[in-house]
């Protein structure tokens, strides 16, 4: 397996970690009885500031996971893979790990840099598949 698709199967790993992060709190706060329900009401409270922001890190990774999977395909399947690619990979991945404690606690303008450095990595990684 390429280094960068084990980056991508270990940033869908962390999707799986970020899922249990968010939804143990978030059942915990709005009860199962609301977490288990079609959801078609709002819930009779609101989750907790940290936990809501877990809740949006994992979306948010929902969208970046889109990307970078693209970007692993485009590499691996126009065989452009390289130690170039295989490092912004790597920098995608840590920028994701980076990204969770750092949207959850609002580490401004730290989160914002971390959530930069794994777009552009992942951009990097598509424009050295191209040329």
């Amino acid at each position: 397996m390429t280094p960068e698709l084990t980056a991508l199967a270990l940033a869908a790993l962390l999707q799986a970690v970020q899922f249990v992060l968010y939804a143990i709190p978030a059942n915990l706060e709005l009860g199962s009885g609301y977490t288990m329900s079609a959801r078609d009401r709002p819930p009779s409270r609101d989750m907790s500031h940290k936990t809501a922001r877990l809740g949006r890190a994992l979306n948010n990774h929902f969208e970046g996971l889109i990307l970078f999977t693209i970007s692993v395909l485009v590499v691996t399947l126009g065989q452009a893979a390289s130690p170039f690619t295989a490092a912004c990979a790597w920098v995608y991945l840590g920028a994701r790990v980076l990204y969770i404690p750092a949207y959850a606690y609002d580490l401004r303008p730290w989160r914002s840099l971390v959530w930069a450095i794994g777009f552009f990595a992942t951009l990097l990684m598509l424009l050295a598949s191209l040329f």
